[in-house]
């Protein structure tokens, strides 16, 4: 049987009590009367100033545990940062195994909108886009006077263009933007 603790109280303690707040799980036992006038008159912030109970408070919203901004930390380095590529899709020979199984499935749609953007056989994107640019701004309708021609021209342009981004496995994010 354990005895309560406090002073000249000869009863069971049966209730456990933290002893201090930095000692929370070793506990002073107490009968029920003592652990109920323990309780009203312990005082968790007892000793500490308005700065450190917010400080504790805000603490305790991570759990008194350390946090980092995403992509910070002292664990975080993007130079061993690795991922997985699984389906390949950020490999150069991505592109090229897209191109092979688009000139399969379409075989003479491909070429017709290579030759739309005057490429040749084995461009990369950063070529299709440059490409792609250069021919909008030589055949975009205001810089030709209204022209039909060069608005049809240009129709044609953007119709091969988006054939090309489409059918040969390139993102959407990957398509150029307005300037």
């Amino acid at each position: 049987m354990r005895r309560c603790a406090w002073p000249g109280c000869g009863e069971e303690g049966r209730y456990p009590a933290p002893r201090s707040r930095e000692r929370l799980r070793d506990y002073v036992w107490f009968c029920l009367r003592h652990v109920r006038e323990y309780n009203a008159r312990w005082d968790y912030f007892a000793g500490m100033s308005a700065a450190e109970i917010d400080a504790h408070r805000h603490a305790d919203f991570t759990w008194h545990r350390p946090t980092w901004r995403f992509g910070t930390g002292p664990a975080w380095n993007p130079f061993r940062m690795r991922f997985e590529d699984v389906h390949r899709l950020f490999e150069e020979a991505a592109f090229e195994r897209a191109r092979e199984r688009a000139r399969m499935r379409t075989g003479g749609r491909l070429a017709e909108a290579m030759e739309v953007l005057g490429l040749e056989p084995g461009f990369d994107l950063a070529t299709l886009r440059r490409r792609y640019r250069e021919l909008v701004k030589r055949h975009h309708p205001d810089l030709n006077g209204g022209s039909r021609e060069a608005e049809e021209r240009l129709k044609r342009i953007n119709e091969a263009y988006s054939y090309l981004v489409a059918h040969l496995g390139l993102v959407a994010g990957d398509r150029p933007r307005r300037s």
